[in-house]
C-alpha cells in the first residue's frame, strides 16, 4: 500500500507545528523520518494515526484520499504505529494484550487468542511466549509485543516512533532484523529517530525535518555529517574533542549505597564507586536499572536504605538538595520539567534559581535585580539561549532551549562535582555540541563529571571510565575502548556480578 502526505500542515493557534509536508511512502519501504526533538515529528505521525486533524493538505491511501477522525479509523485503513511509551498492560499476557479490543465476545478465548498470537509470531518472525506476563519480559520482547499488536490488525503501513530510545545494542539488531524481515513481506515502514547511525543502517530513503518542514530527502549512503547538517541548517562538528585526562583525587565516593522504592522493591543494590577530579565517569545501562533512583540520592533527592555518599572525604549522606547545592555539586536533571525549572518562571528568573540567596544576587532580604539582569544577559549569549526576552516564561521555550537555561545556570558556578543525567535529552545536533564541549572544559578544570545517558554514542564521546548499571548494579567499571558489543552485553547483565564497587 502506498501511503502519500500531500501539503498537510498543523496550527496550534498561531503555532505551525507542520508546514505544508509533502511524503511519499512506498509499498516494502523504510522511510526514515530523521529530525530533532520538536521538528514536528510526532505531529506528523499522530495526524496520519487519527490523534490529531490537519488543519491543511490531505492523506492518500494508494491514490484514494482519507481522514482519520481516531486511531481506530487509521487502524482499518491499514495504518499502525507503535509508540515510543509502549501501551502494555503489565499483568496482563502477551497473548490478552495483543487481543485487547479484538475479544470477539464478553470473554477471550484464551486458547484461541494464543493461537493467533503463535501464528503471527511464525508469519513474522517475532518469537514471543503468548503465555508470558508482560512484566516478566525485557522491553526489547515488549517492544516485539507492540508491533504484533499492530500487526494482528493486518497493518500495512507501520509507524514506530523513536524505537530504539529503551533498547540495548542487541536489541536494537534485533529489532533492524525485524524490520528488514518485514519489508521483505511487503509491510511498510515509517522509522522516526534522530539517531543518524540507525537511519544510515536500515533506511530505504532518509527524509530530514527541521522547524515543521522538509528540508530535503537522502539516501542512505549521506555521510552522518551531512544528514546533521540538514538537521540543523549549519555544518556540526559531531566528534568531542578532548585530550586525556589529567586525574586527580577521588570527589565524590558512594560506599555500599543500596534504595529500596516506596513499593518495596530494592532498585539499588549495594553500589560503590568514586568520581575523580578531572575525568568523566560515565553511567551507561538501558533505562530503568536503578540509575535515576542513585543519582538523586546523591543530590539528597531520595533517602538511602542503607550505605555512604562523601564529598571530599566528608560525610553527605544526610544532606538535602540545597546543602548539596551549597556544598559544591552541581545537577543537571533527567527530567528538566519536574527538577530543573520552573515553567512559569522567566528566563532570567531560571538562571539564578538556586543562586537568589548568594552574596552575589542578593543583600539580605532583598534582591539585587541589576546583577540577575546581568547575569540573564551574559549566561543567554554565552549559550546561546534562543528566547526573545530575559522576561519570557522558560515553559514557552524549545525544549533544547529549556536545557540550555539548565545548563547555563549550573555552569556558572564554581563545581566540585557535575552531575549530569540524559544531559542532551530533547536537544538539537547543534546544541549536543554546544554541551558536550562545556561539559570537557568542566573537566577540564578539575571538576569530577558523573554523566548519566542511555545514549551510548553519548558516553563513548565524554567518558573517561564507563560503569554499566543492569538491575540496580554495577556490574563493570570498563574504558570507552572497549568494543559496543561488549557493552551491550554488559547492559543486558551477561557478565557475572563482581560486587558492584567501580
Amino acid at each position: 500500500m502506498q501511503l502519500q502526505i500531500k501539503g498537510l500542515t498543523r496550527r496550534f493557534g498561531d503555532f505551525v507545528a507542520n508546514d505544508a509536508i509533502d511524503l511519499t511512502i512506498e509499498p516494502g519501504e523504510i522511510h526514515c523520518l530523521l529530525g530533532e526533538n520538536g521538528a514536528g515529528k510526532s505531529t506528523l505521525m499522530n495526524m496520519l494515526y487519527g490523534l490529531l486533524e490537519p488543519s491543511e493538505g490531505e492523506i492518500l491511501l494508494d491514490g484514494e484520499p482519507v481522514r482519520f477522525g481516531t486511531p481506530g479509523d487509521a487502524i482499518k485503513a491499514g495504518i499502525g504505529m507503535v509508540h515510543q511509551h509502549f501501551m502494555l498492560i503489565p499483568v496482563f499476557t502477551v497473548a490478552e494484550n495483543v487481543m485487547l479490543g479484538r475479544e470477539g465476545g464478553p470473554v477471550l478465548n484464551r486458547k484461541a487468542a494464543g493461537q493467533r498470537v503463535r501464528d503471527l509470531s511464525d508469519r513474522y518472525g517475532l518469537q514471543v511466549d503468548p503465555k508470558a506476563l508482560v512484566e516478566d519480559i525485557s522491553v526489547g520482547v515488549q517492544q516485539r509485543v507492540e508491533i504484533l499488536k499492530a500487526l494482528a490488525n493486518e497493518a500495512q503501513v507501520l509507524i514506530l516512533d523513536e524505537p530504539t530510545a529503551v533498547l540495548t545494542p542487541q536489541e536494537i539488531d534485533e529489532l533492524m532484523g525485524i524490520m528488514r524481515q518485514l519489508k521483505e513481506q511487503g509491510t511498510s515502514i515509517i522509522f522516526i529517530t534522530h539517531k543518524l547511525r540507525e537511519v544510515k543502517a536500515v533506511g530505504d530513503k532518509i527524509s530530514v525535518i527541521r522547524r515543521g518542514r522538509i528540508v530535503g530527502t537522502a539516501d542512505p549512503s549521506a555521510s552522518e555529517a551531512e544528514l546533521a547538517e540538514m538537521m540543523v541548517g549549519r555544518a556540526v562538528k559531531l566528534v568531542v574533542d578532548k585530550d586525556a585526562a589529567e586525574v586527580g583525587k577521588p570527589v565524590l565516593e558512594a560506599r555500599g549505597v543500596t534504595i529500596i522504592d516506596p513499593r518495596g522493591h530494592q532498585v539499588v543494590k549495594d553500589v560503590s564507586f568514586e568520581a575523580r577530579a578531572g575525568e568523566v565517569l560515565g553511567i551507561a545501562g538501558v533505562q530503568g536499572n536503578g540509575q535515576t533512583e542513585l543519582i538523586k540520592s546523591l543530590l539528597g533527592l531520595t533517602k538511602l536504605s542503607a550505605g555512604e555518599i562523601f564529598l571530599d572525604g566528608t560525610e553527605i549522606t544526610s544532606f538535602g538538595p540545597k546543602r548539596s547545592l551549597e556544598s559544591g555539586i552541581g545537577y543537571i536533571p533527567e527530567d528538566r520539567s519536574h527538577d530543573g525549572y520552573v515553567a512559569s518562571f522567566s528566563v532570567r528568573e531560571n538562571l539564578v534559581l538556586d543562586l537568589c540567596r548568594t552574596p552575589e544576587f542578593a543583600s539580605g532580604p532583598a534582591l539585587k535585580l541589576g546583577a540577575i539582569e546581568q547575569n540573564a544577559d551574559a549566561r543567554i549569549e554565552e549559550f546561546d539561549i534562543r528566547t526573545t526576552s530575559p522576561e519570557t516564561p522558560v515553559g514557552s521555550l524549545s525544549g533544547g532551549n529549556q536545557q540550555k537555561v539548565v545548563v547555563a545556570r549550573e555552569f556558572s558556578r564554581p563545581l566540585k562535582v557535575l552531575i549530569a543525567s540524559q544531559p542532551t535529552r530533547g536537544v538539537d545536533v547543534g546544541s549536543i555540541e554546544f554541551i558536550h564541549k562545556r561539559i570537557i572544559e568542566e573537566r577540564d578544570r578539575g571538576t569530577a563529571v558523573v554523566i548519566v545517558s542511555t545514549e551510548l554514542d553519548e558516553i563513548f564521546a565524554l567518558s573517561d571510565r564507563i560503569a554499566v548499571m543492569y538491575d540496580g548494579r554495577i556490574v563493570d567499571t570498563v574504558s570507552p575502548d572497549i568494543e559496543r558489543e561488549q557493552i551491550g552485553l554488559l547492559m543486558a547483565g551477561a557478565v557475572p556480578k563482581k560486587g558492584g564497587a567501580a
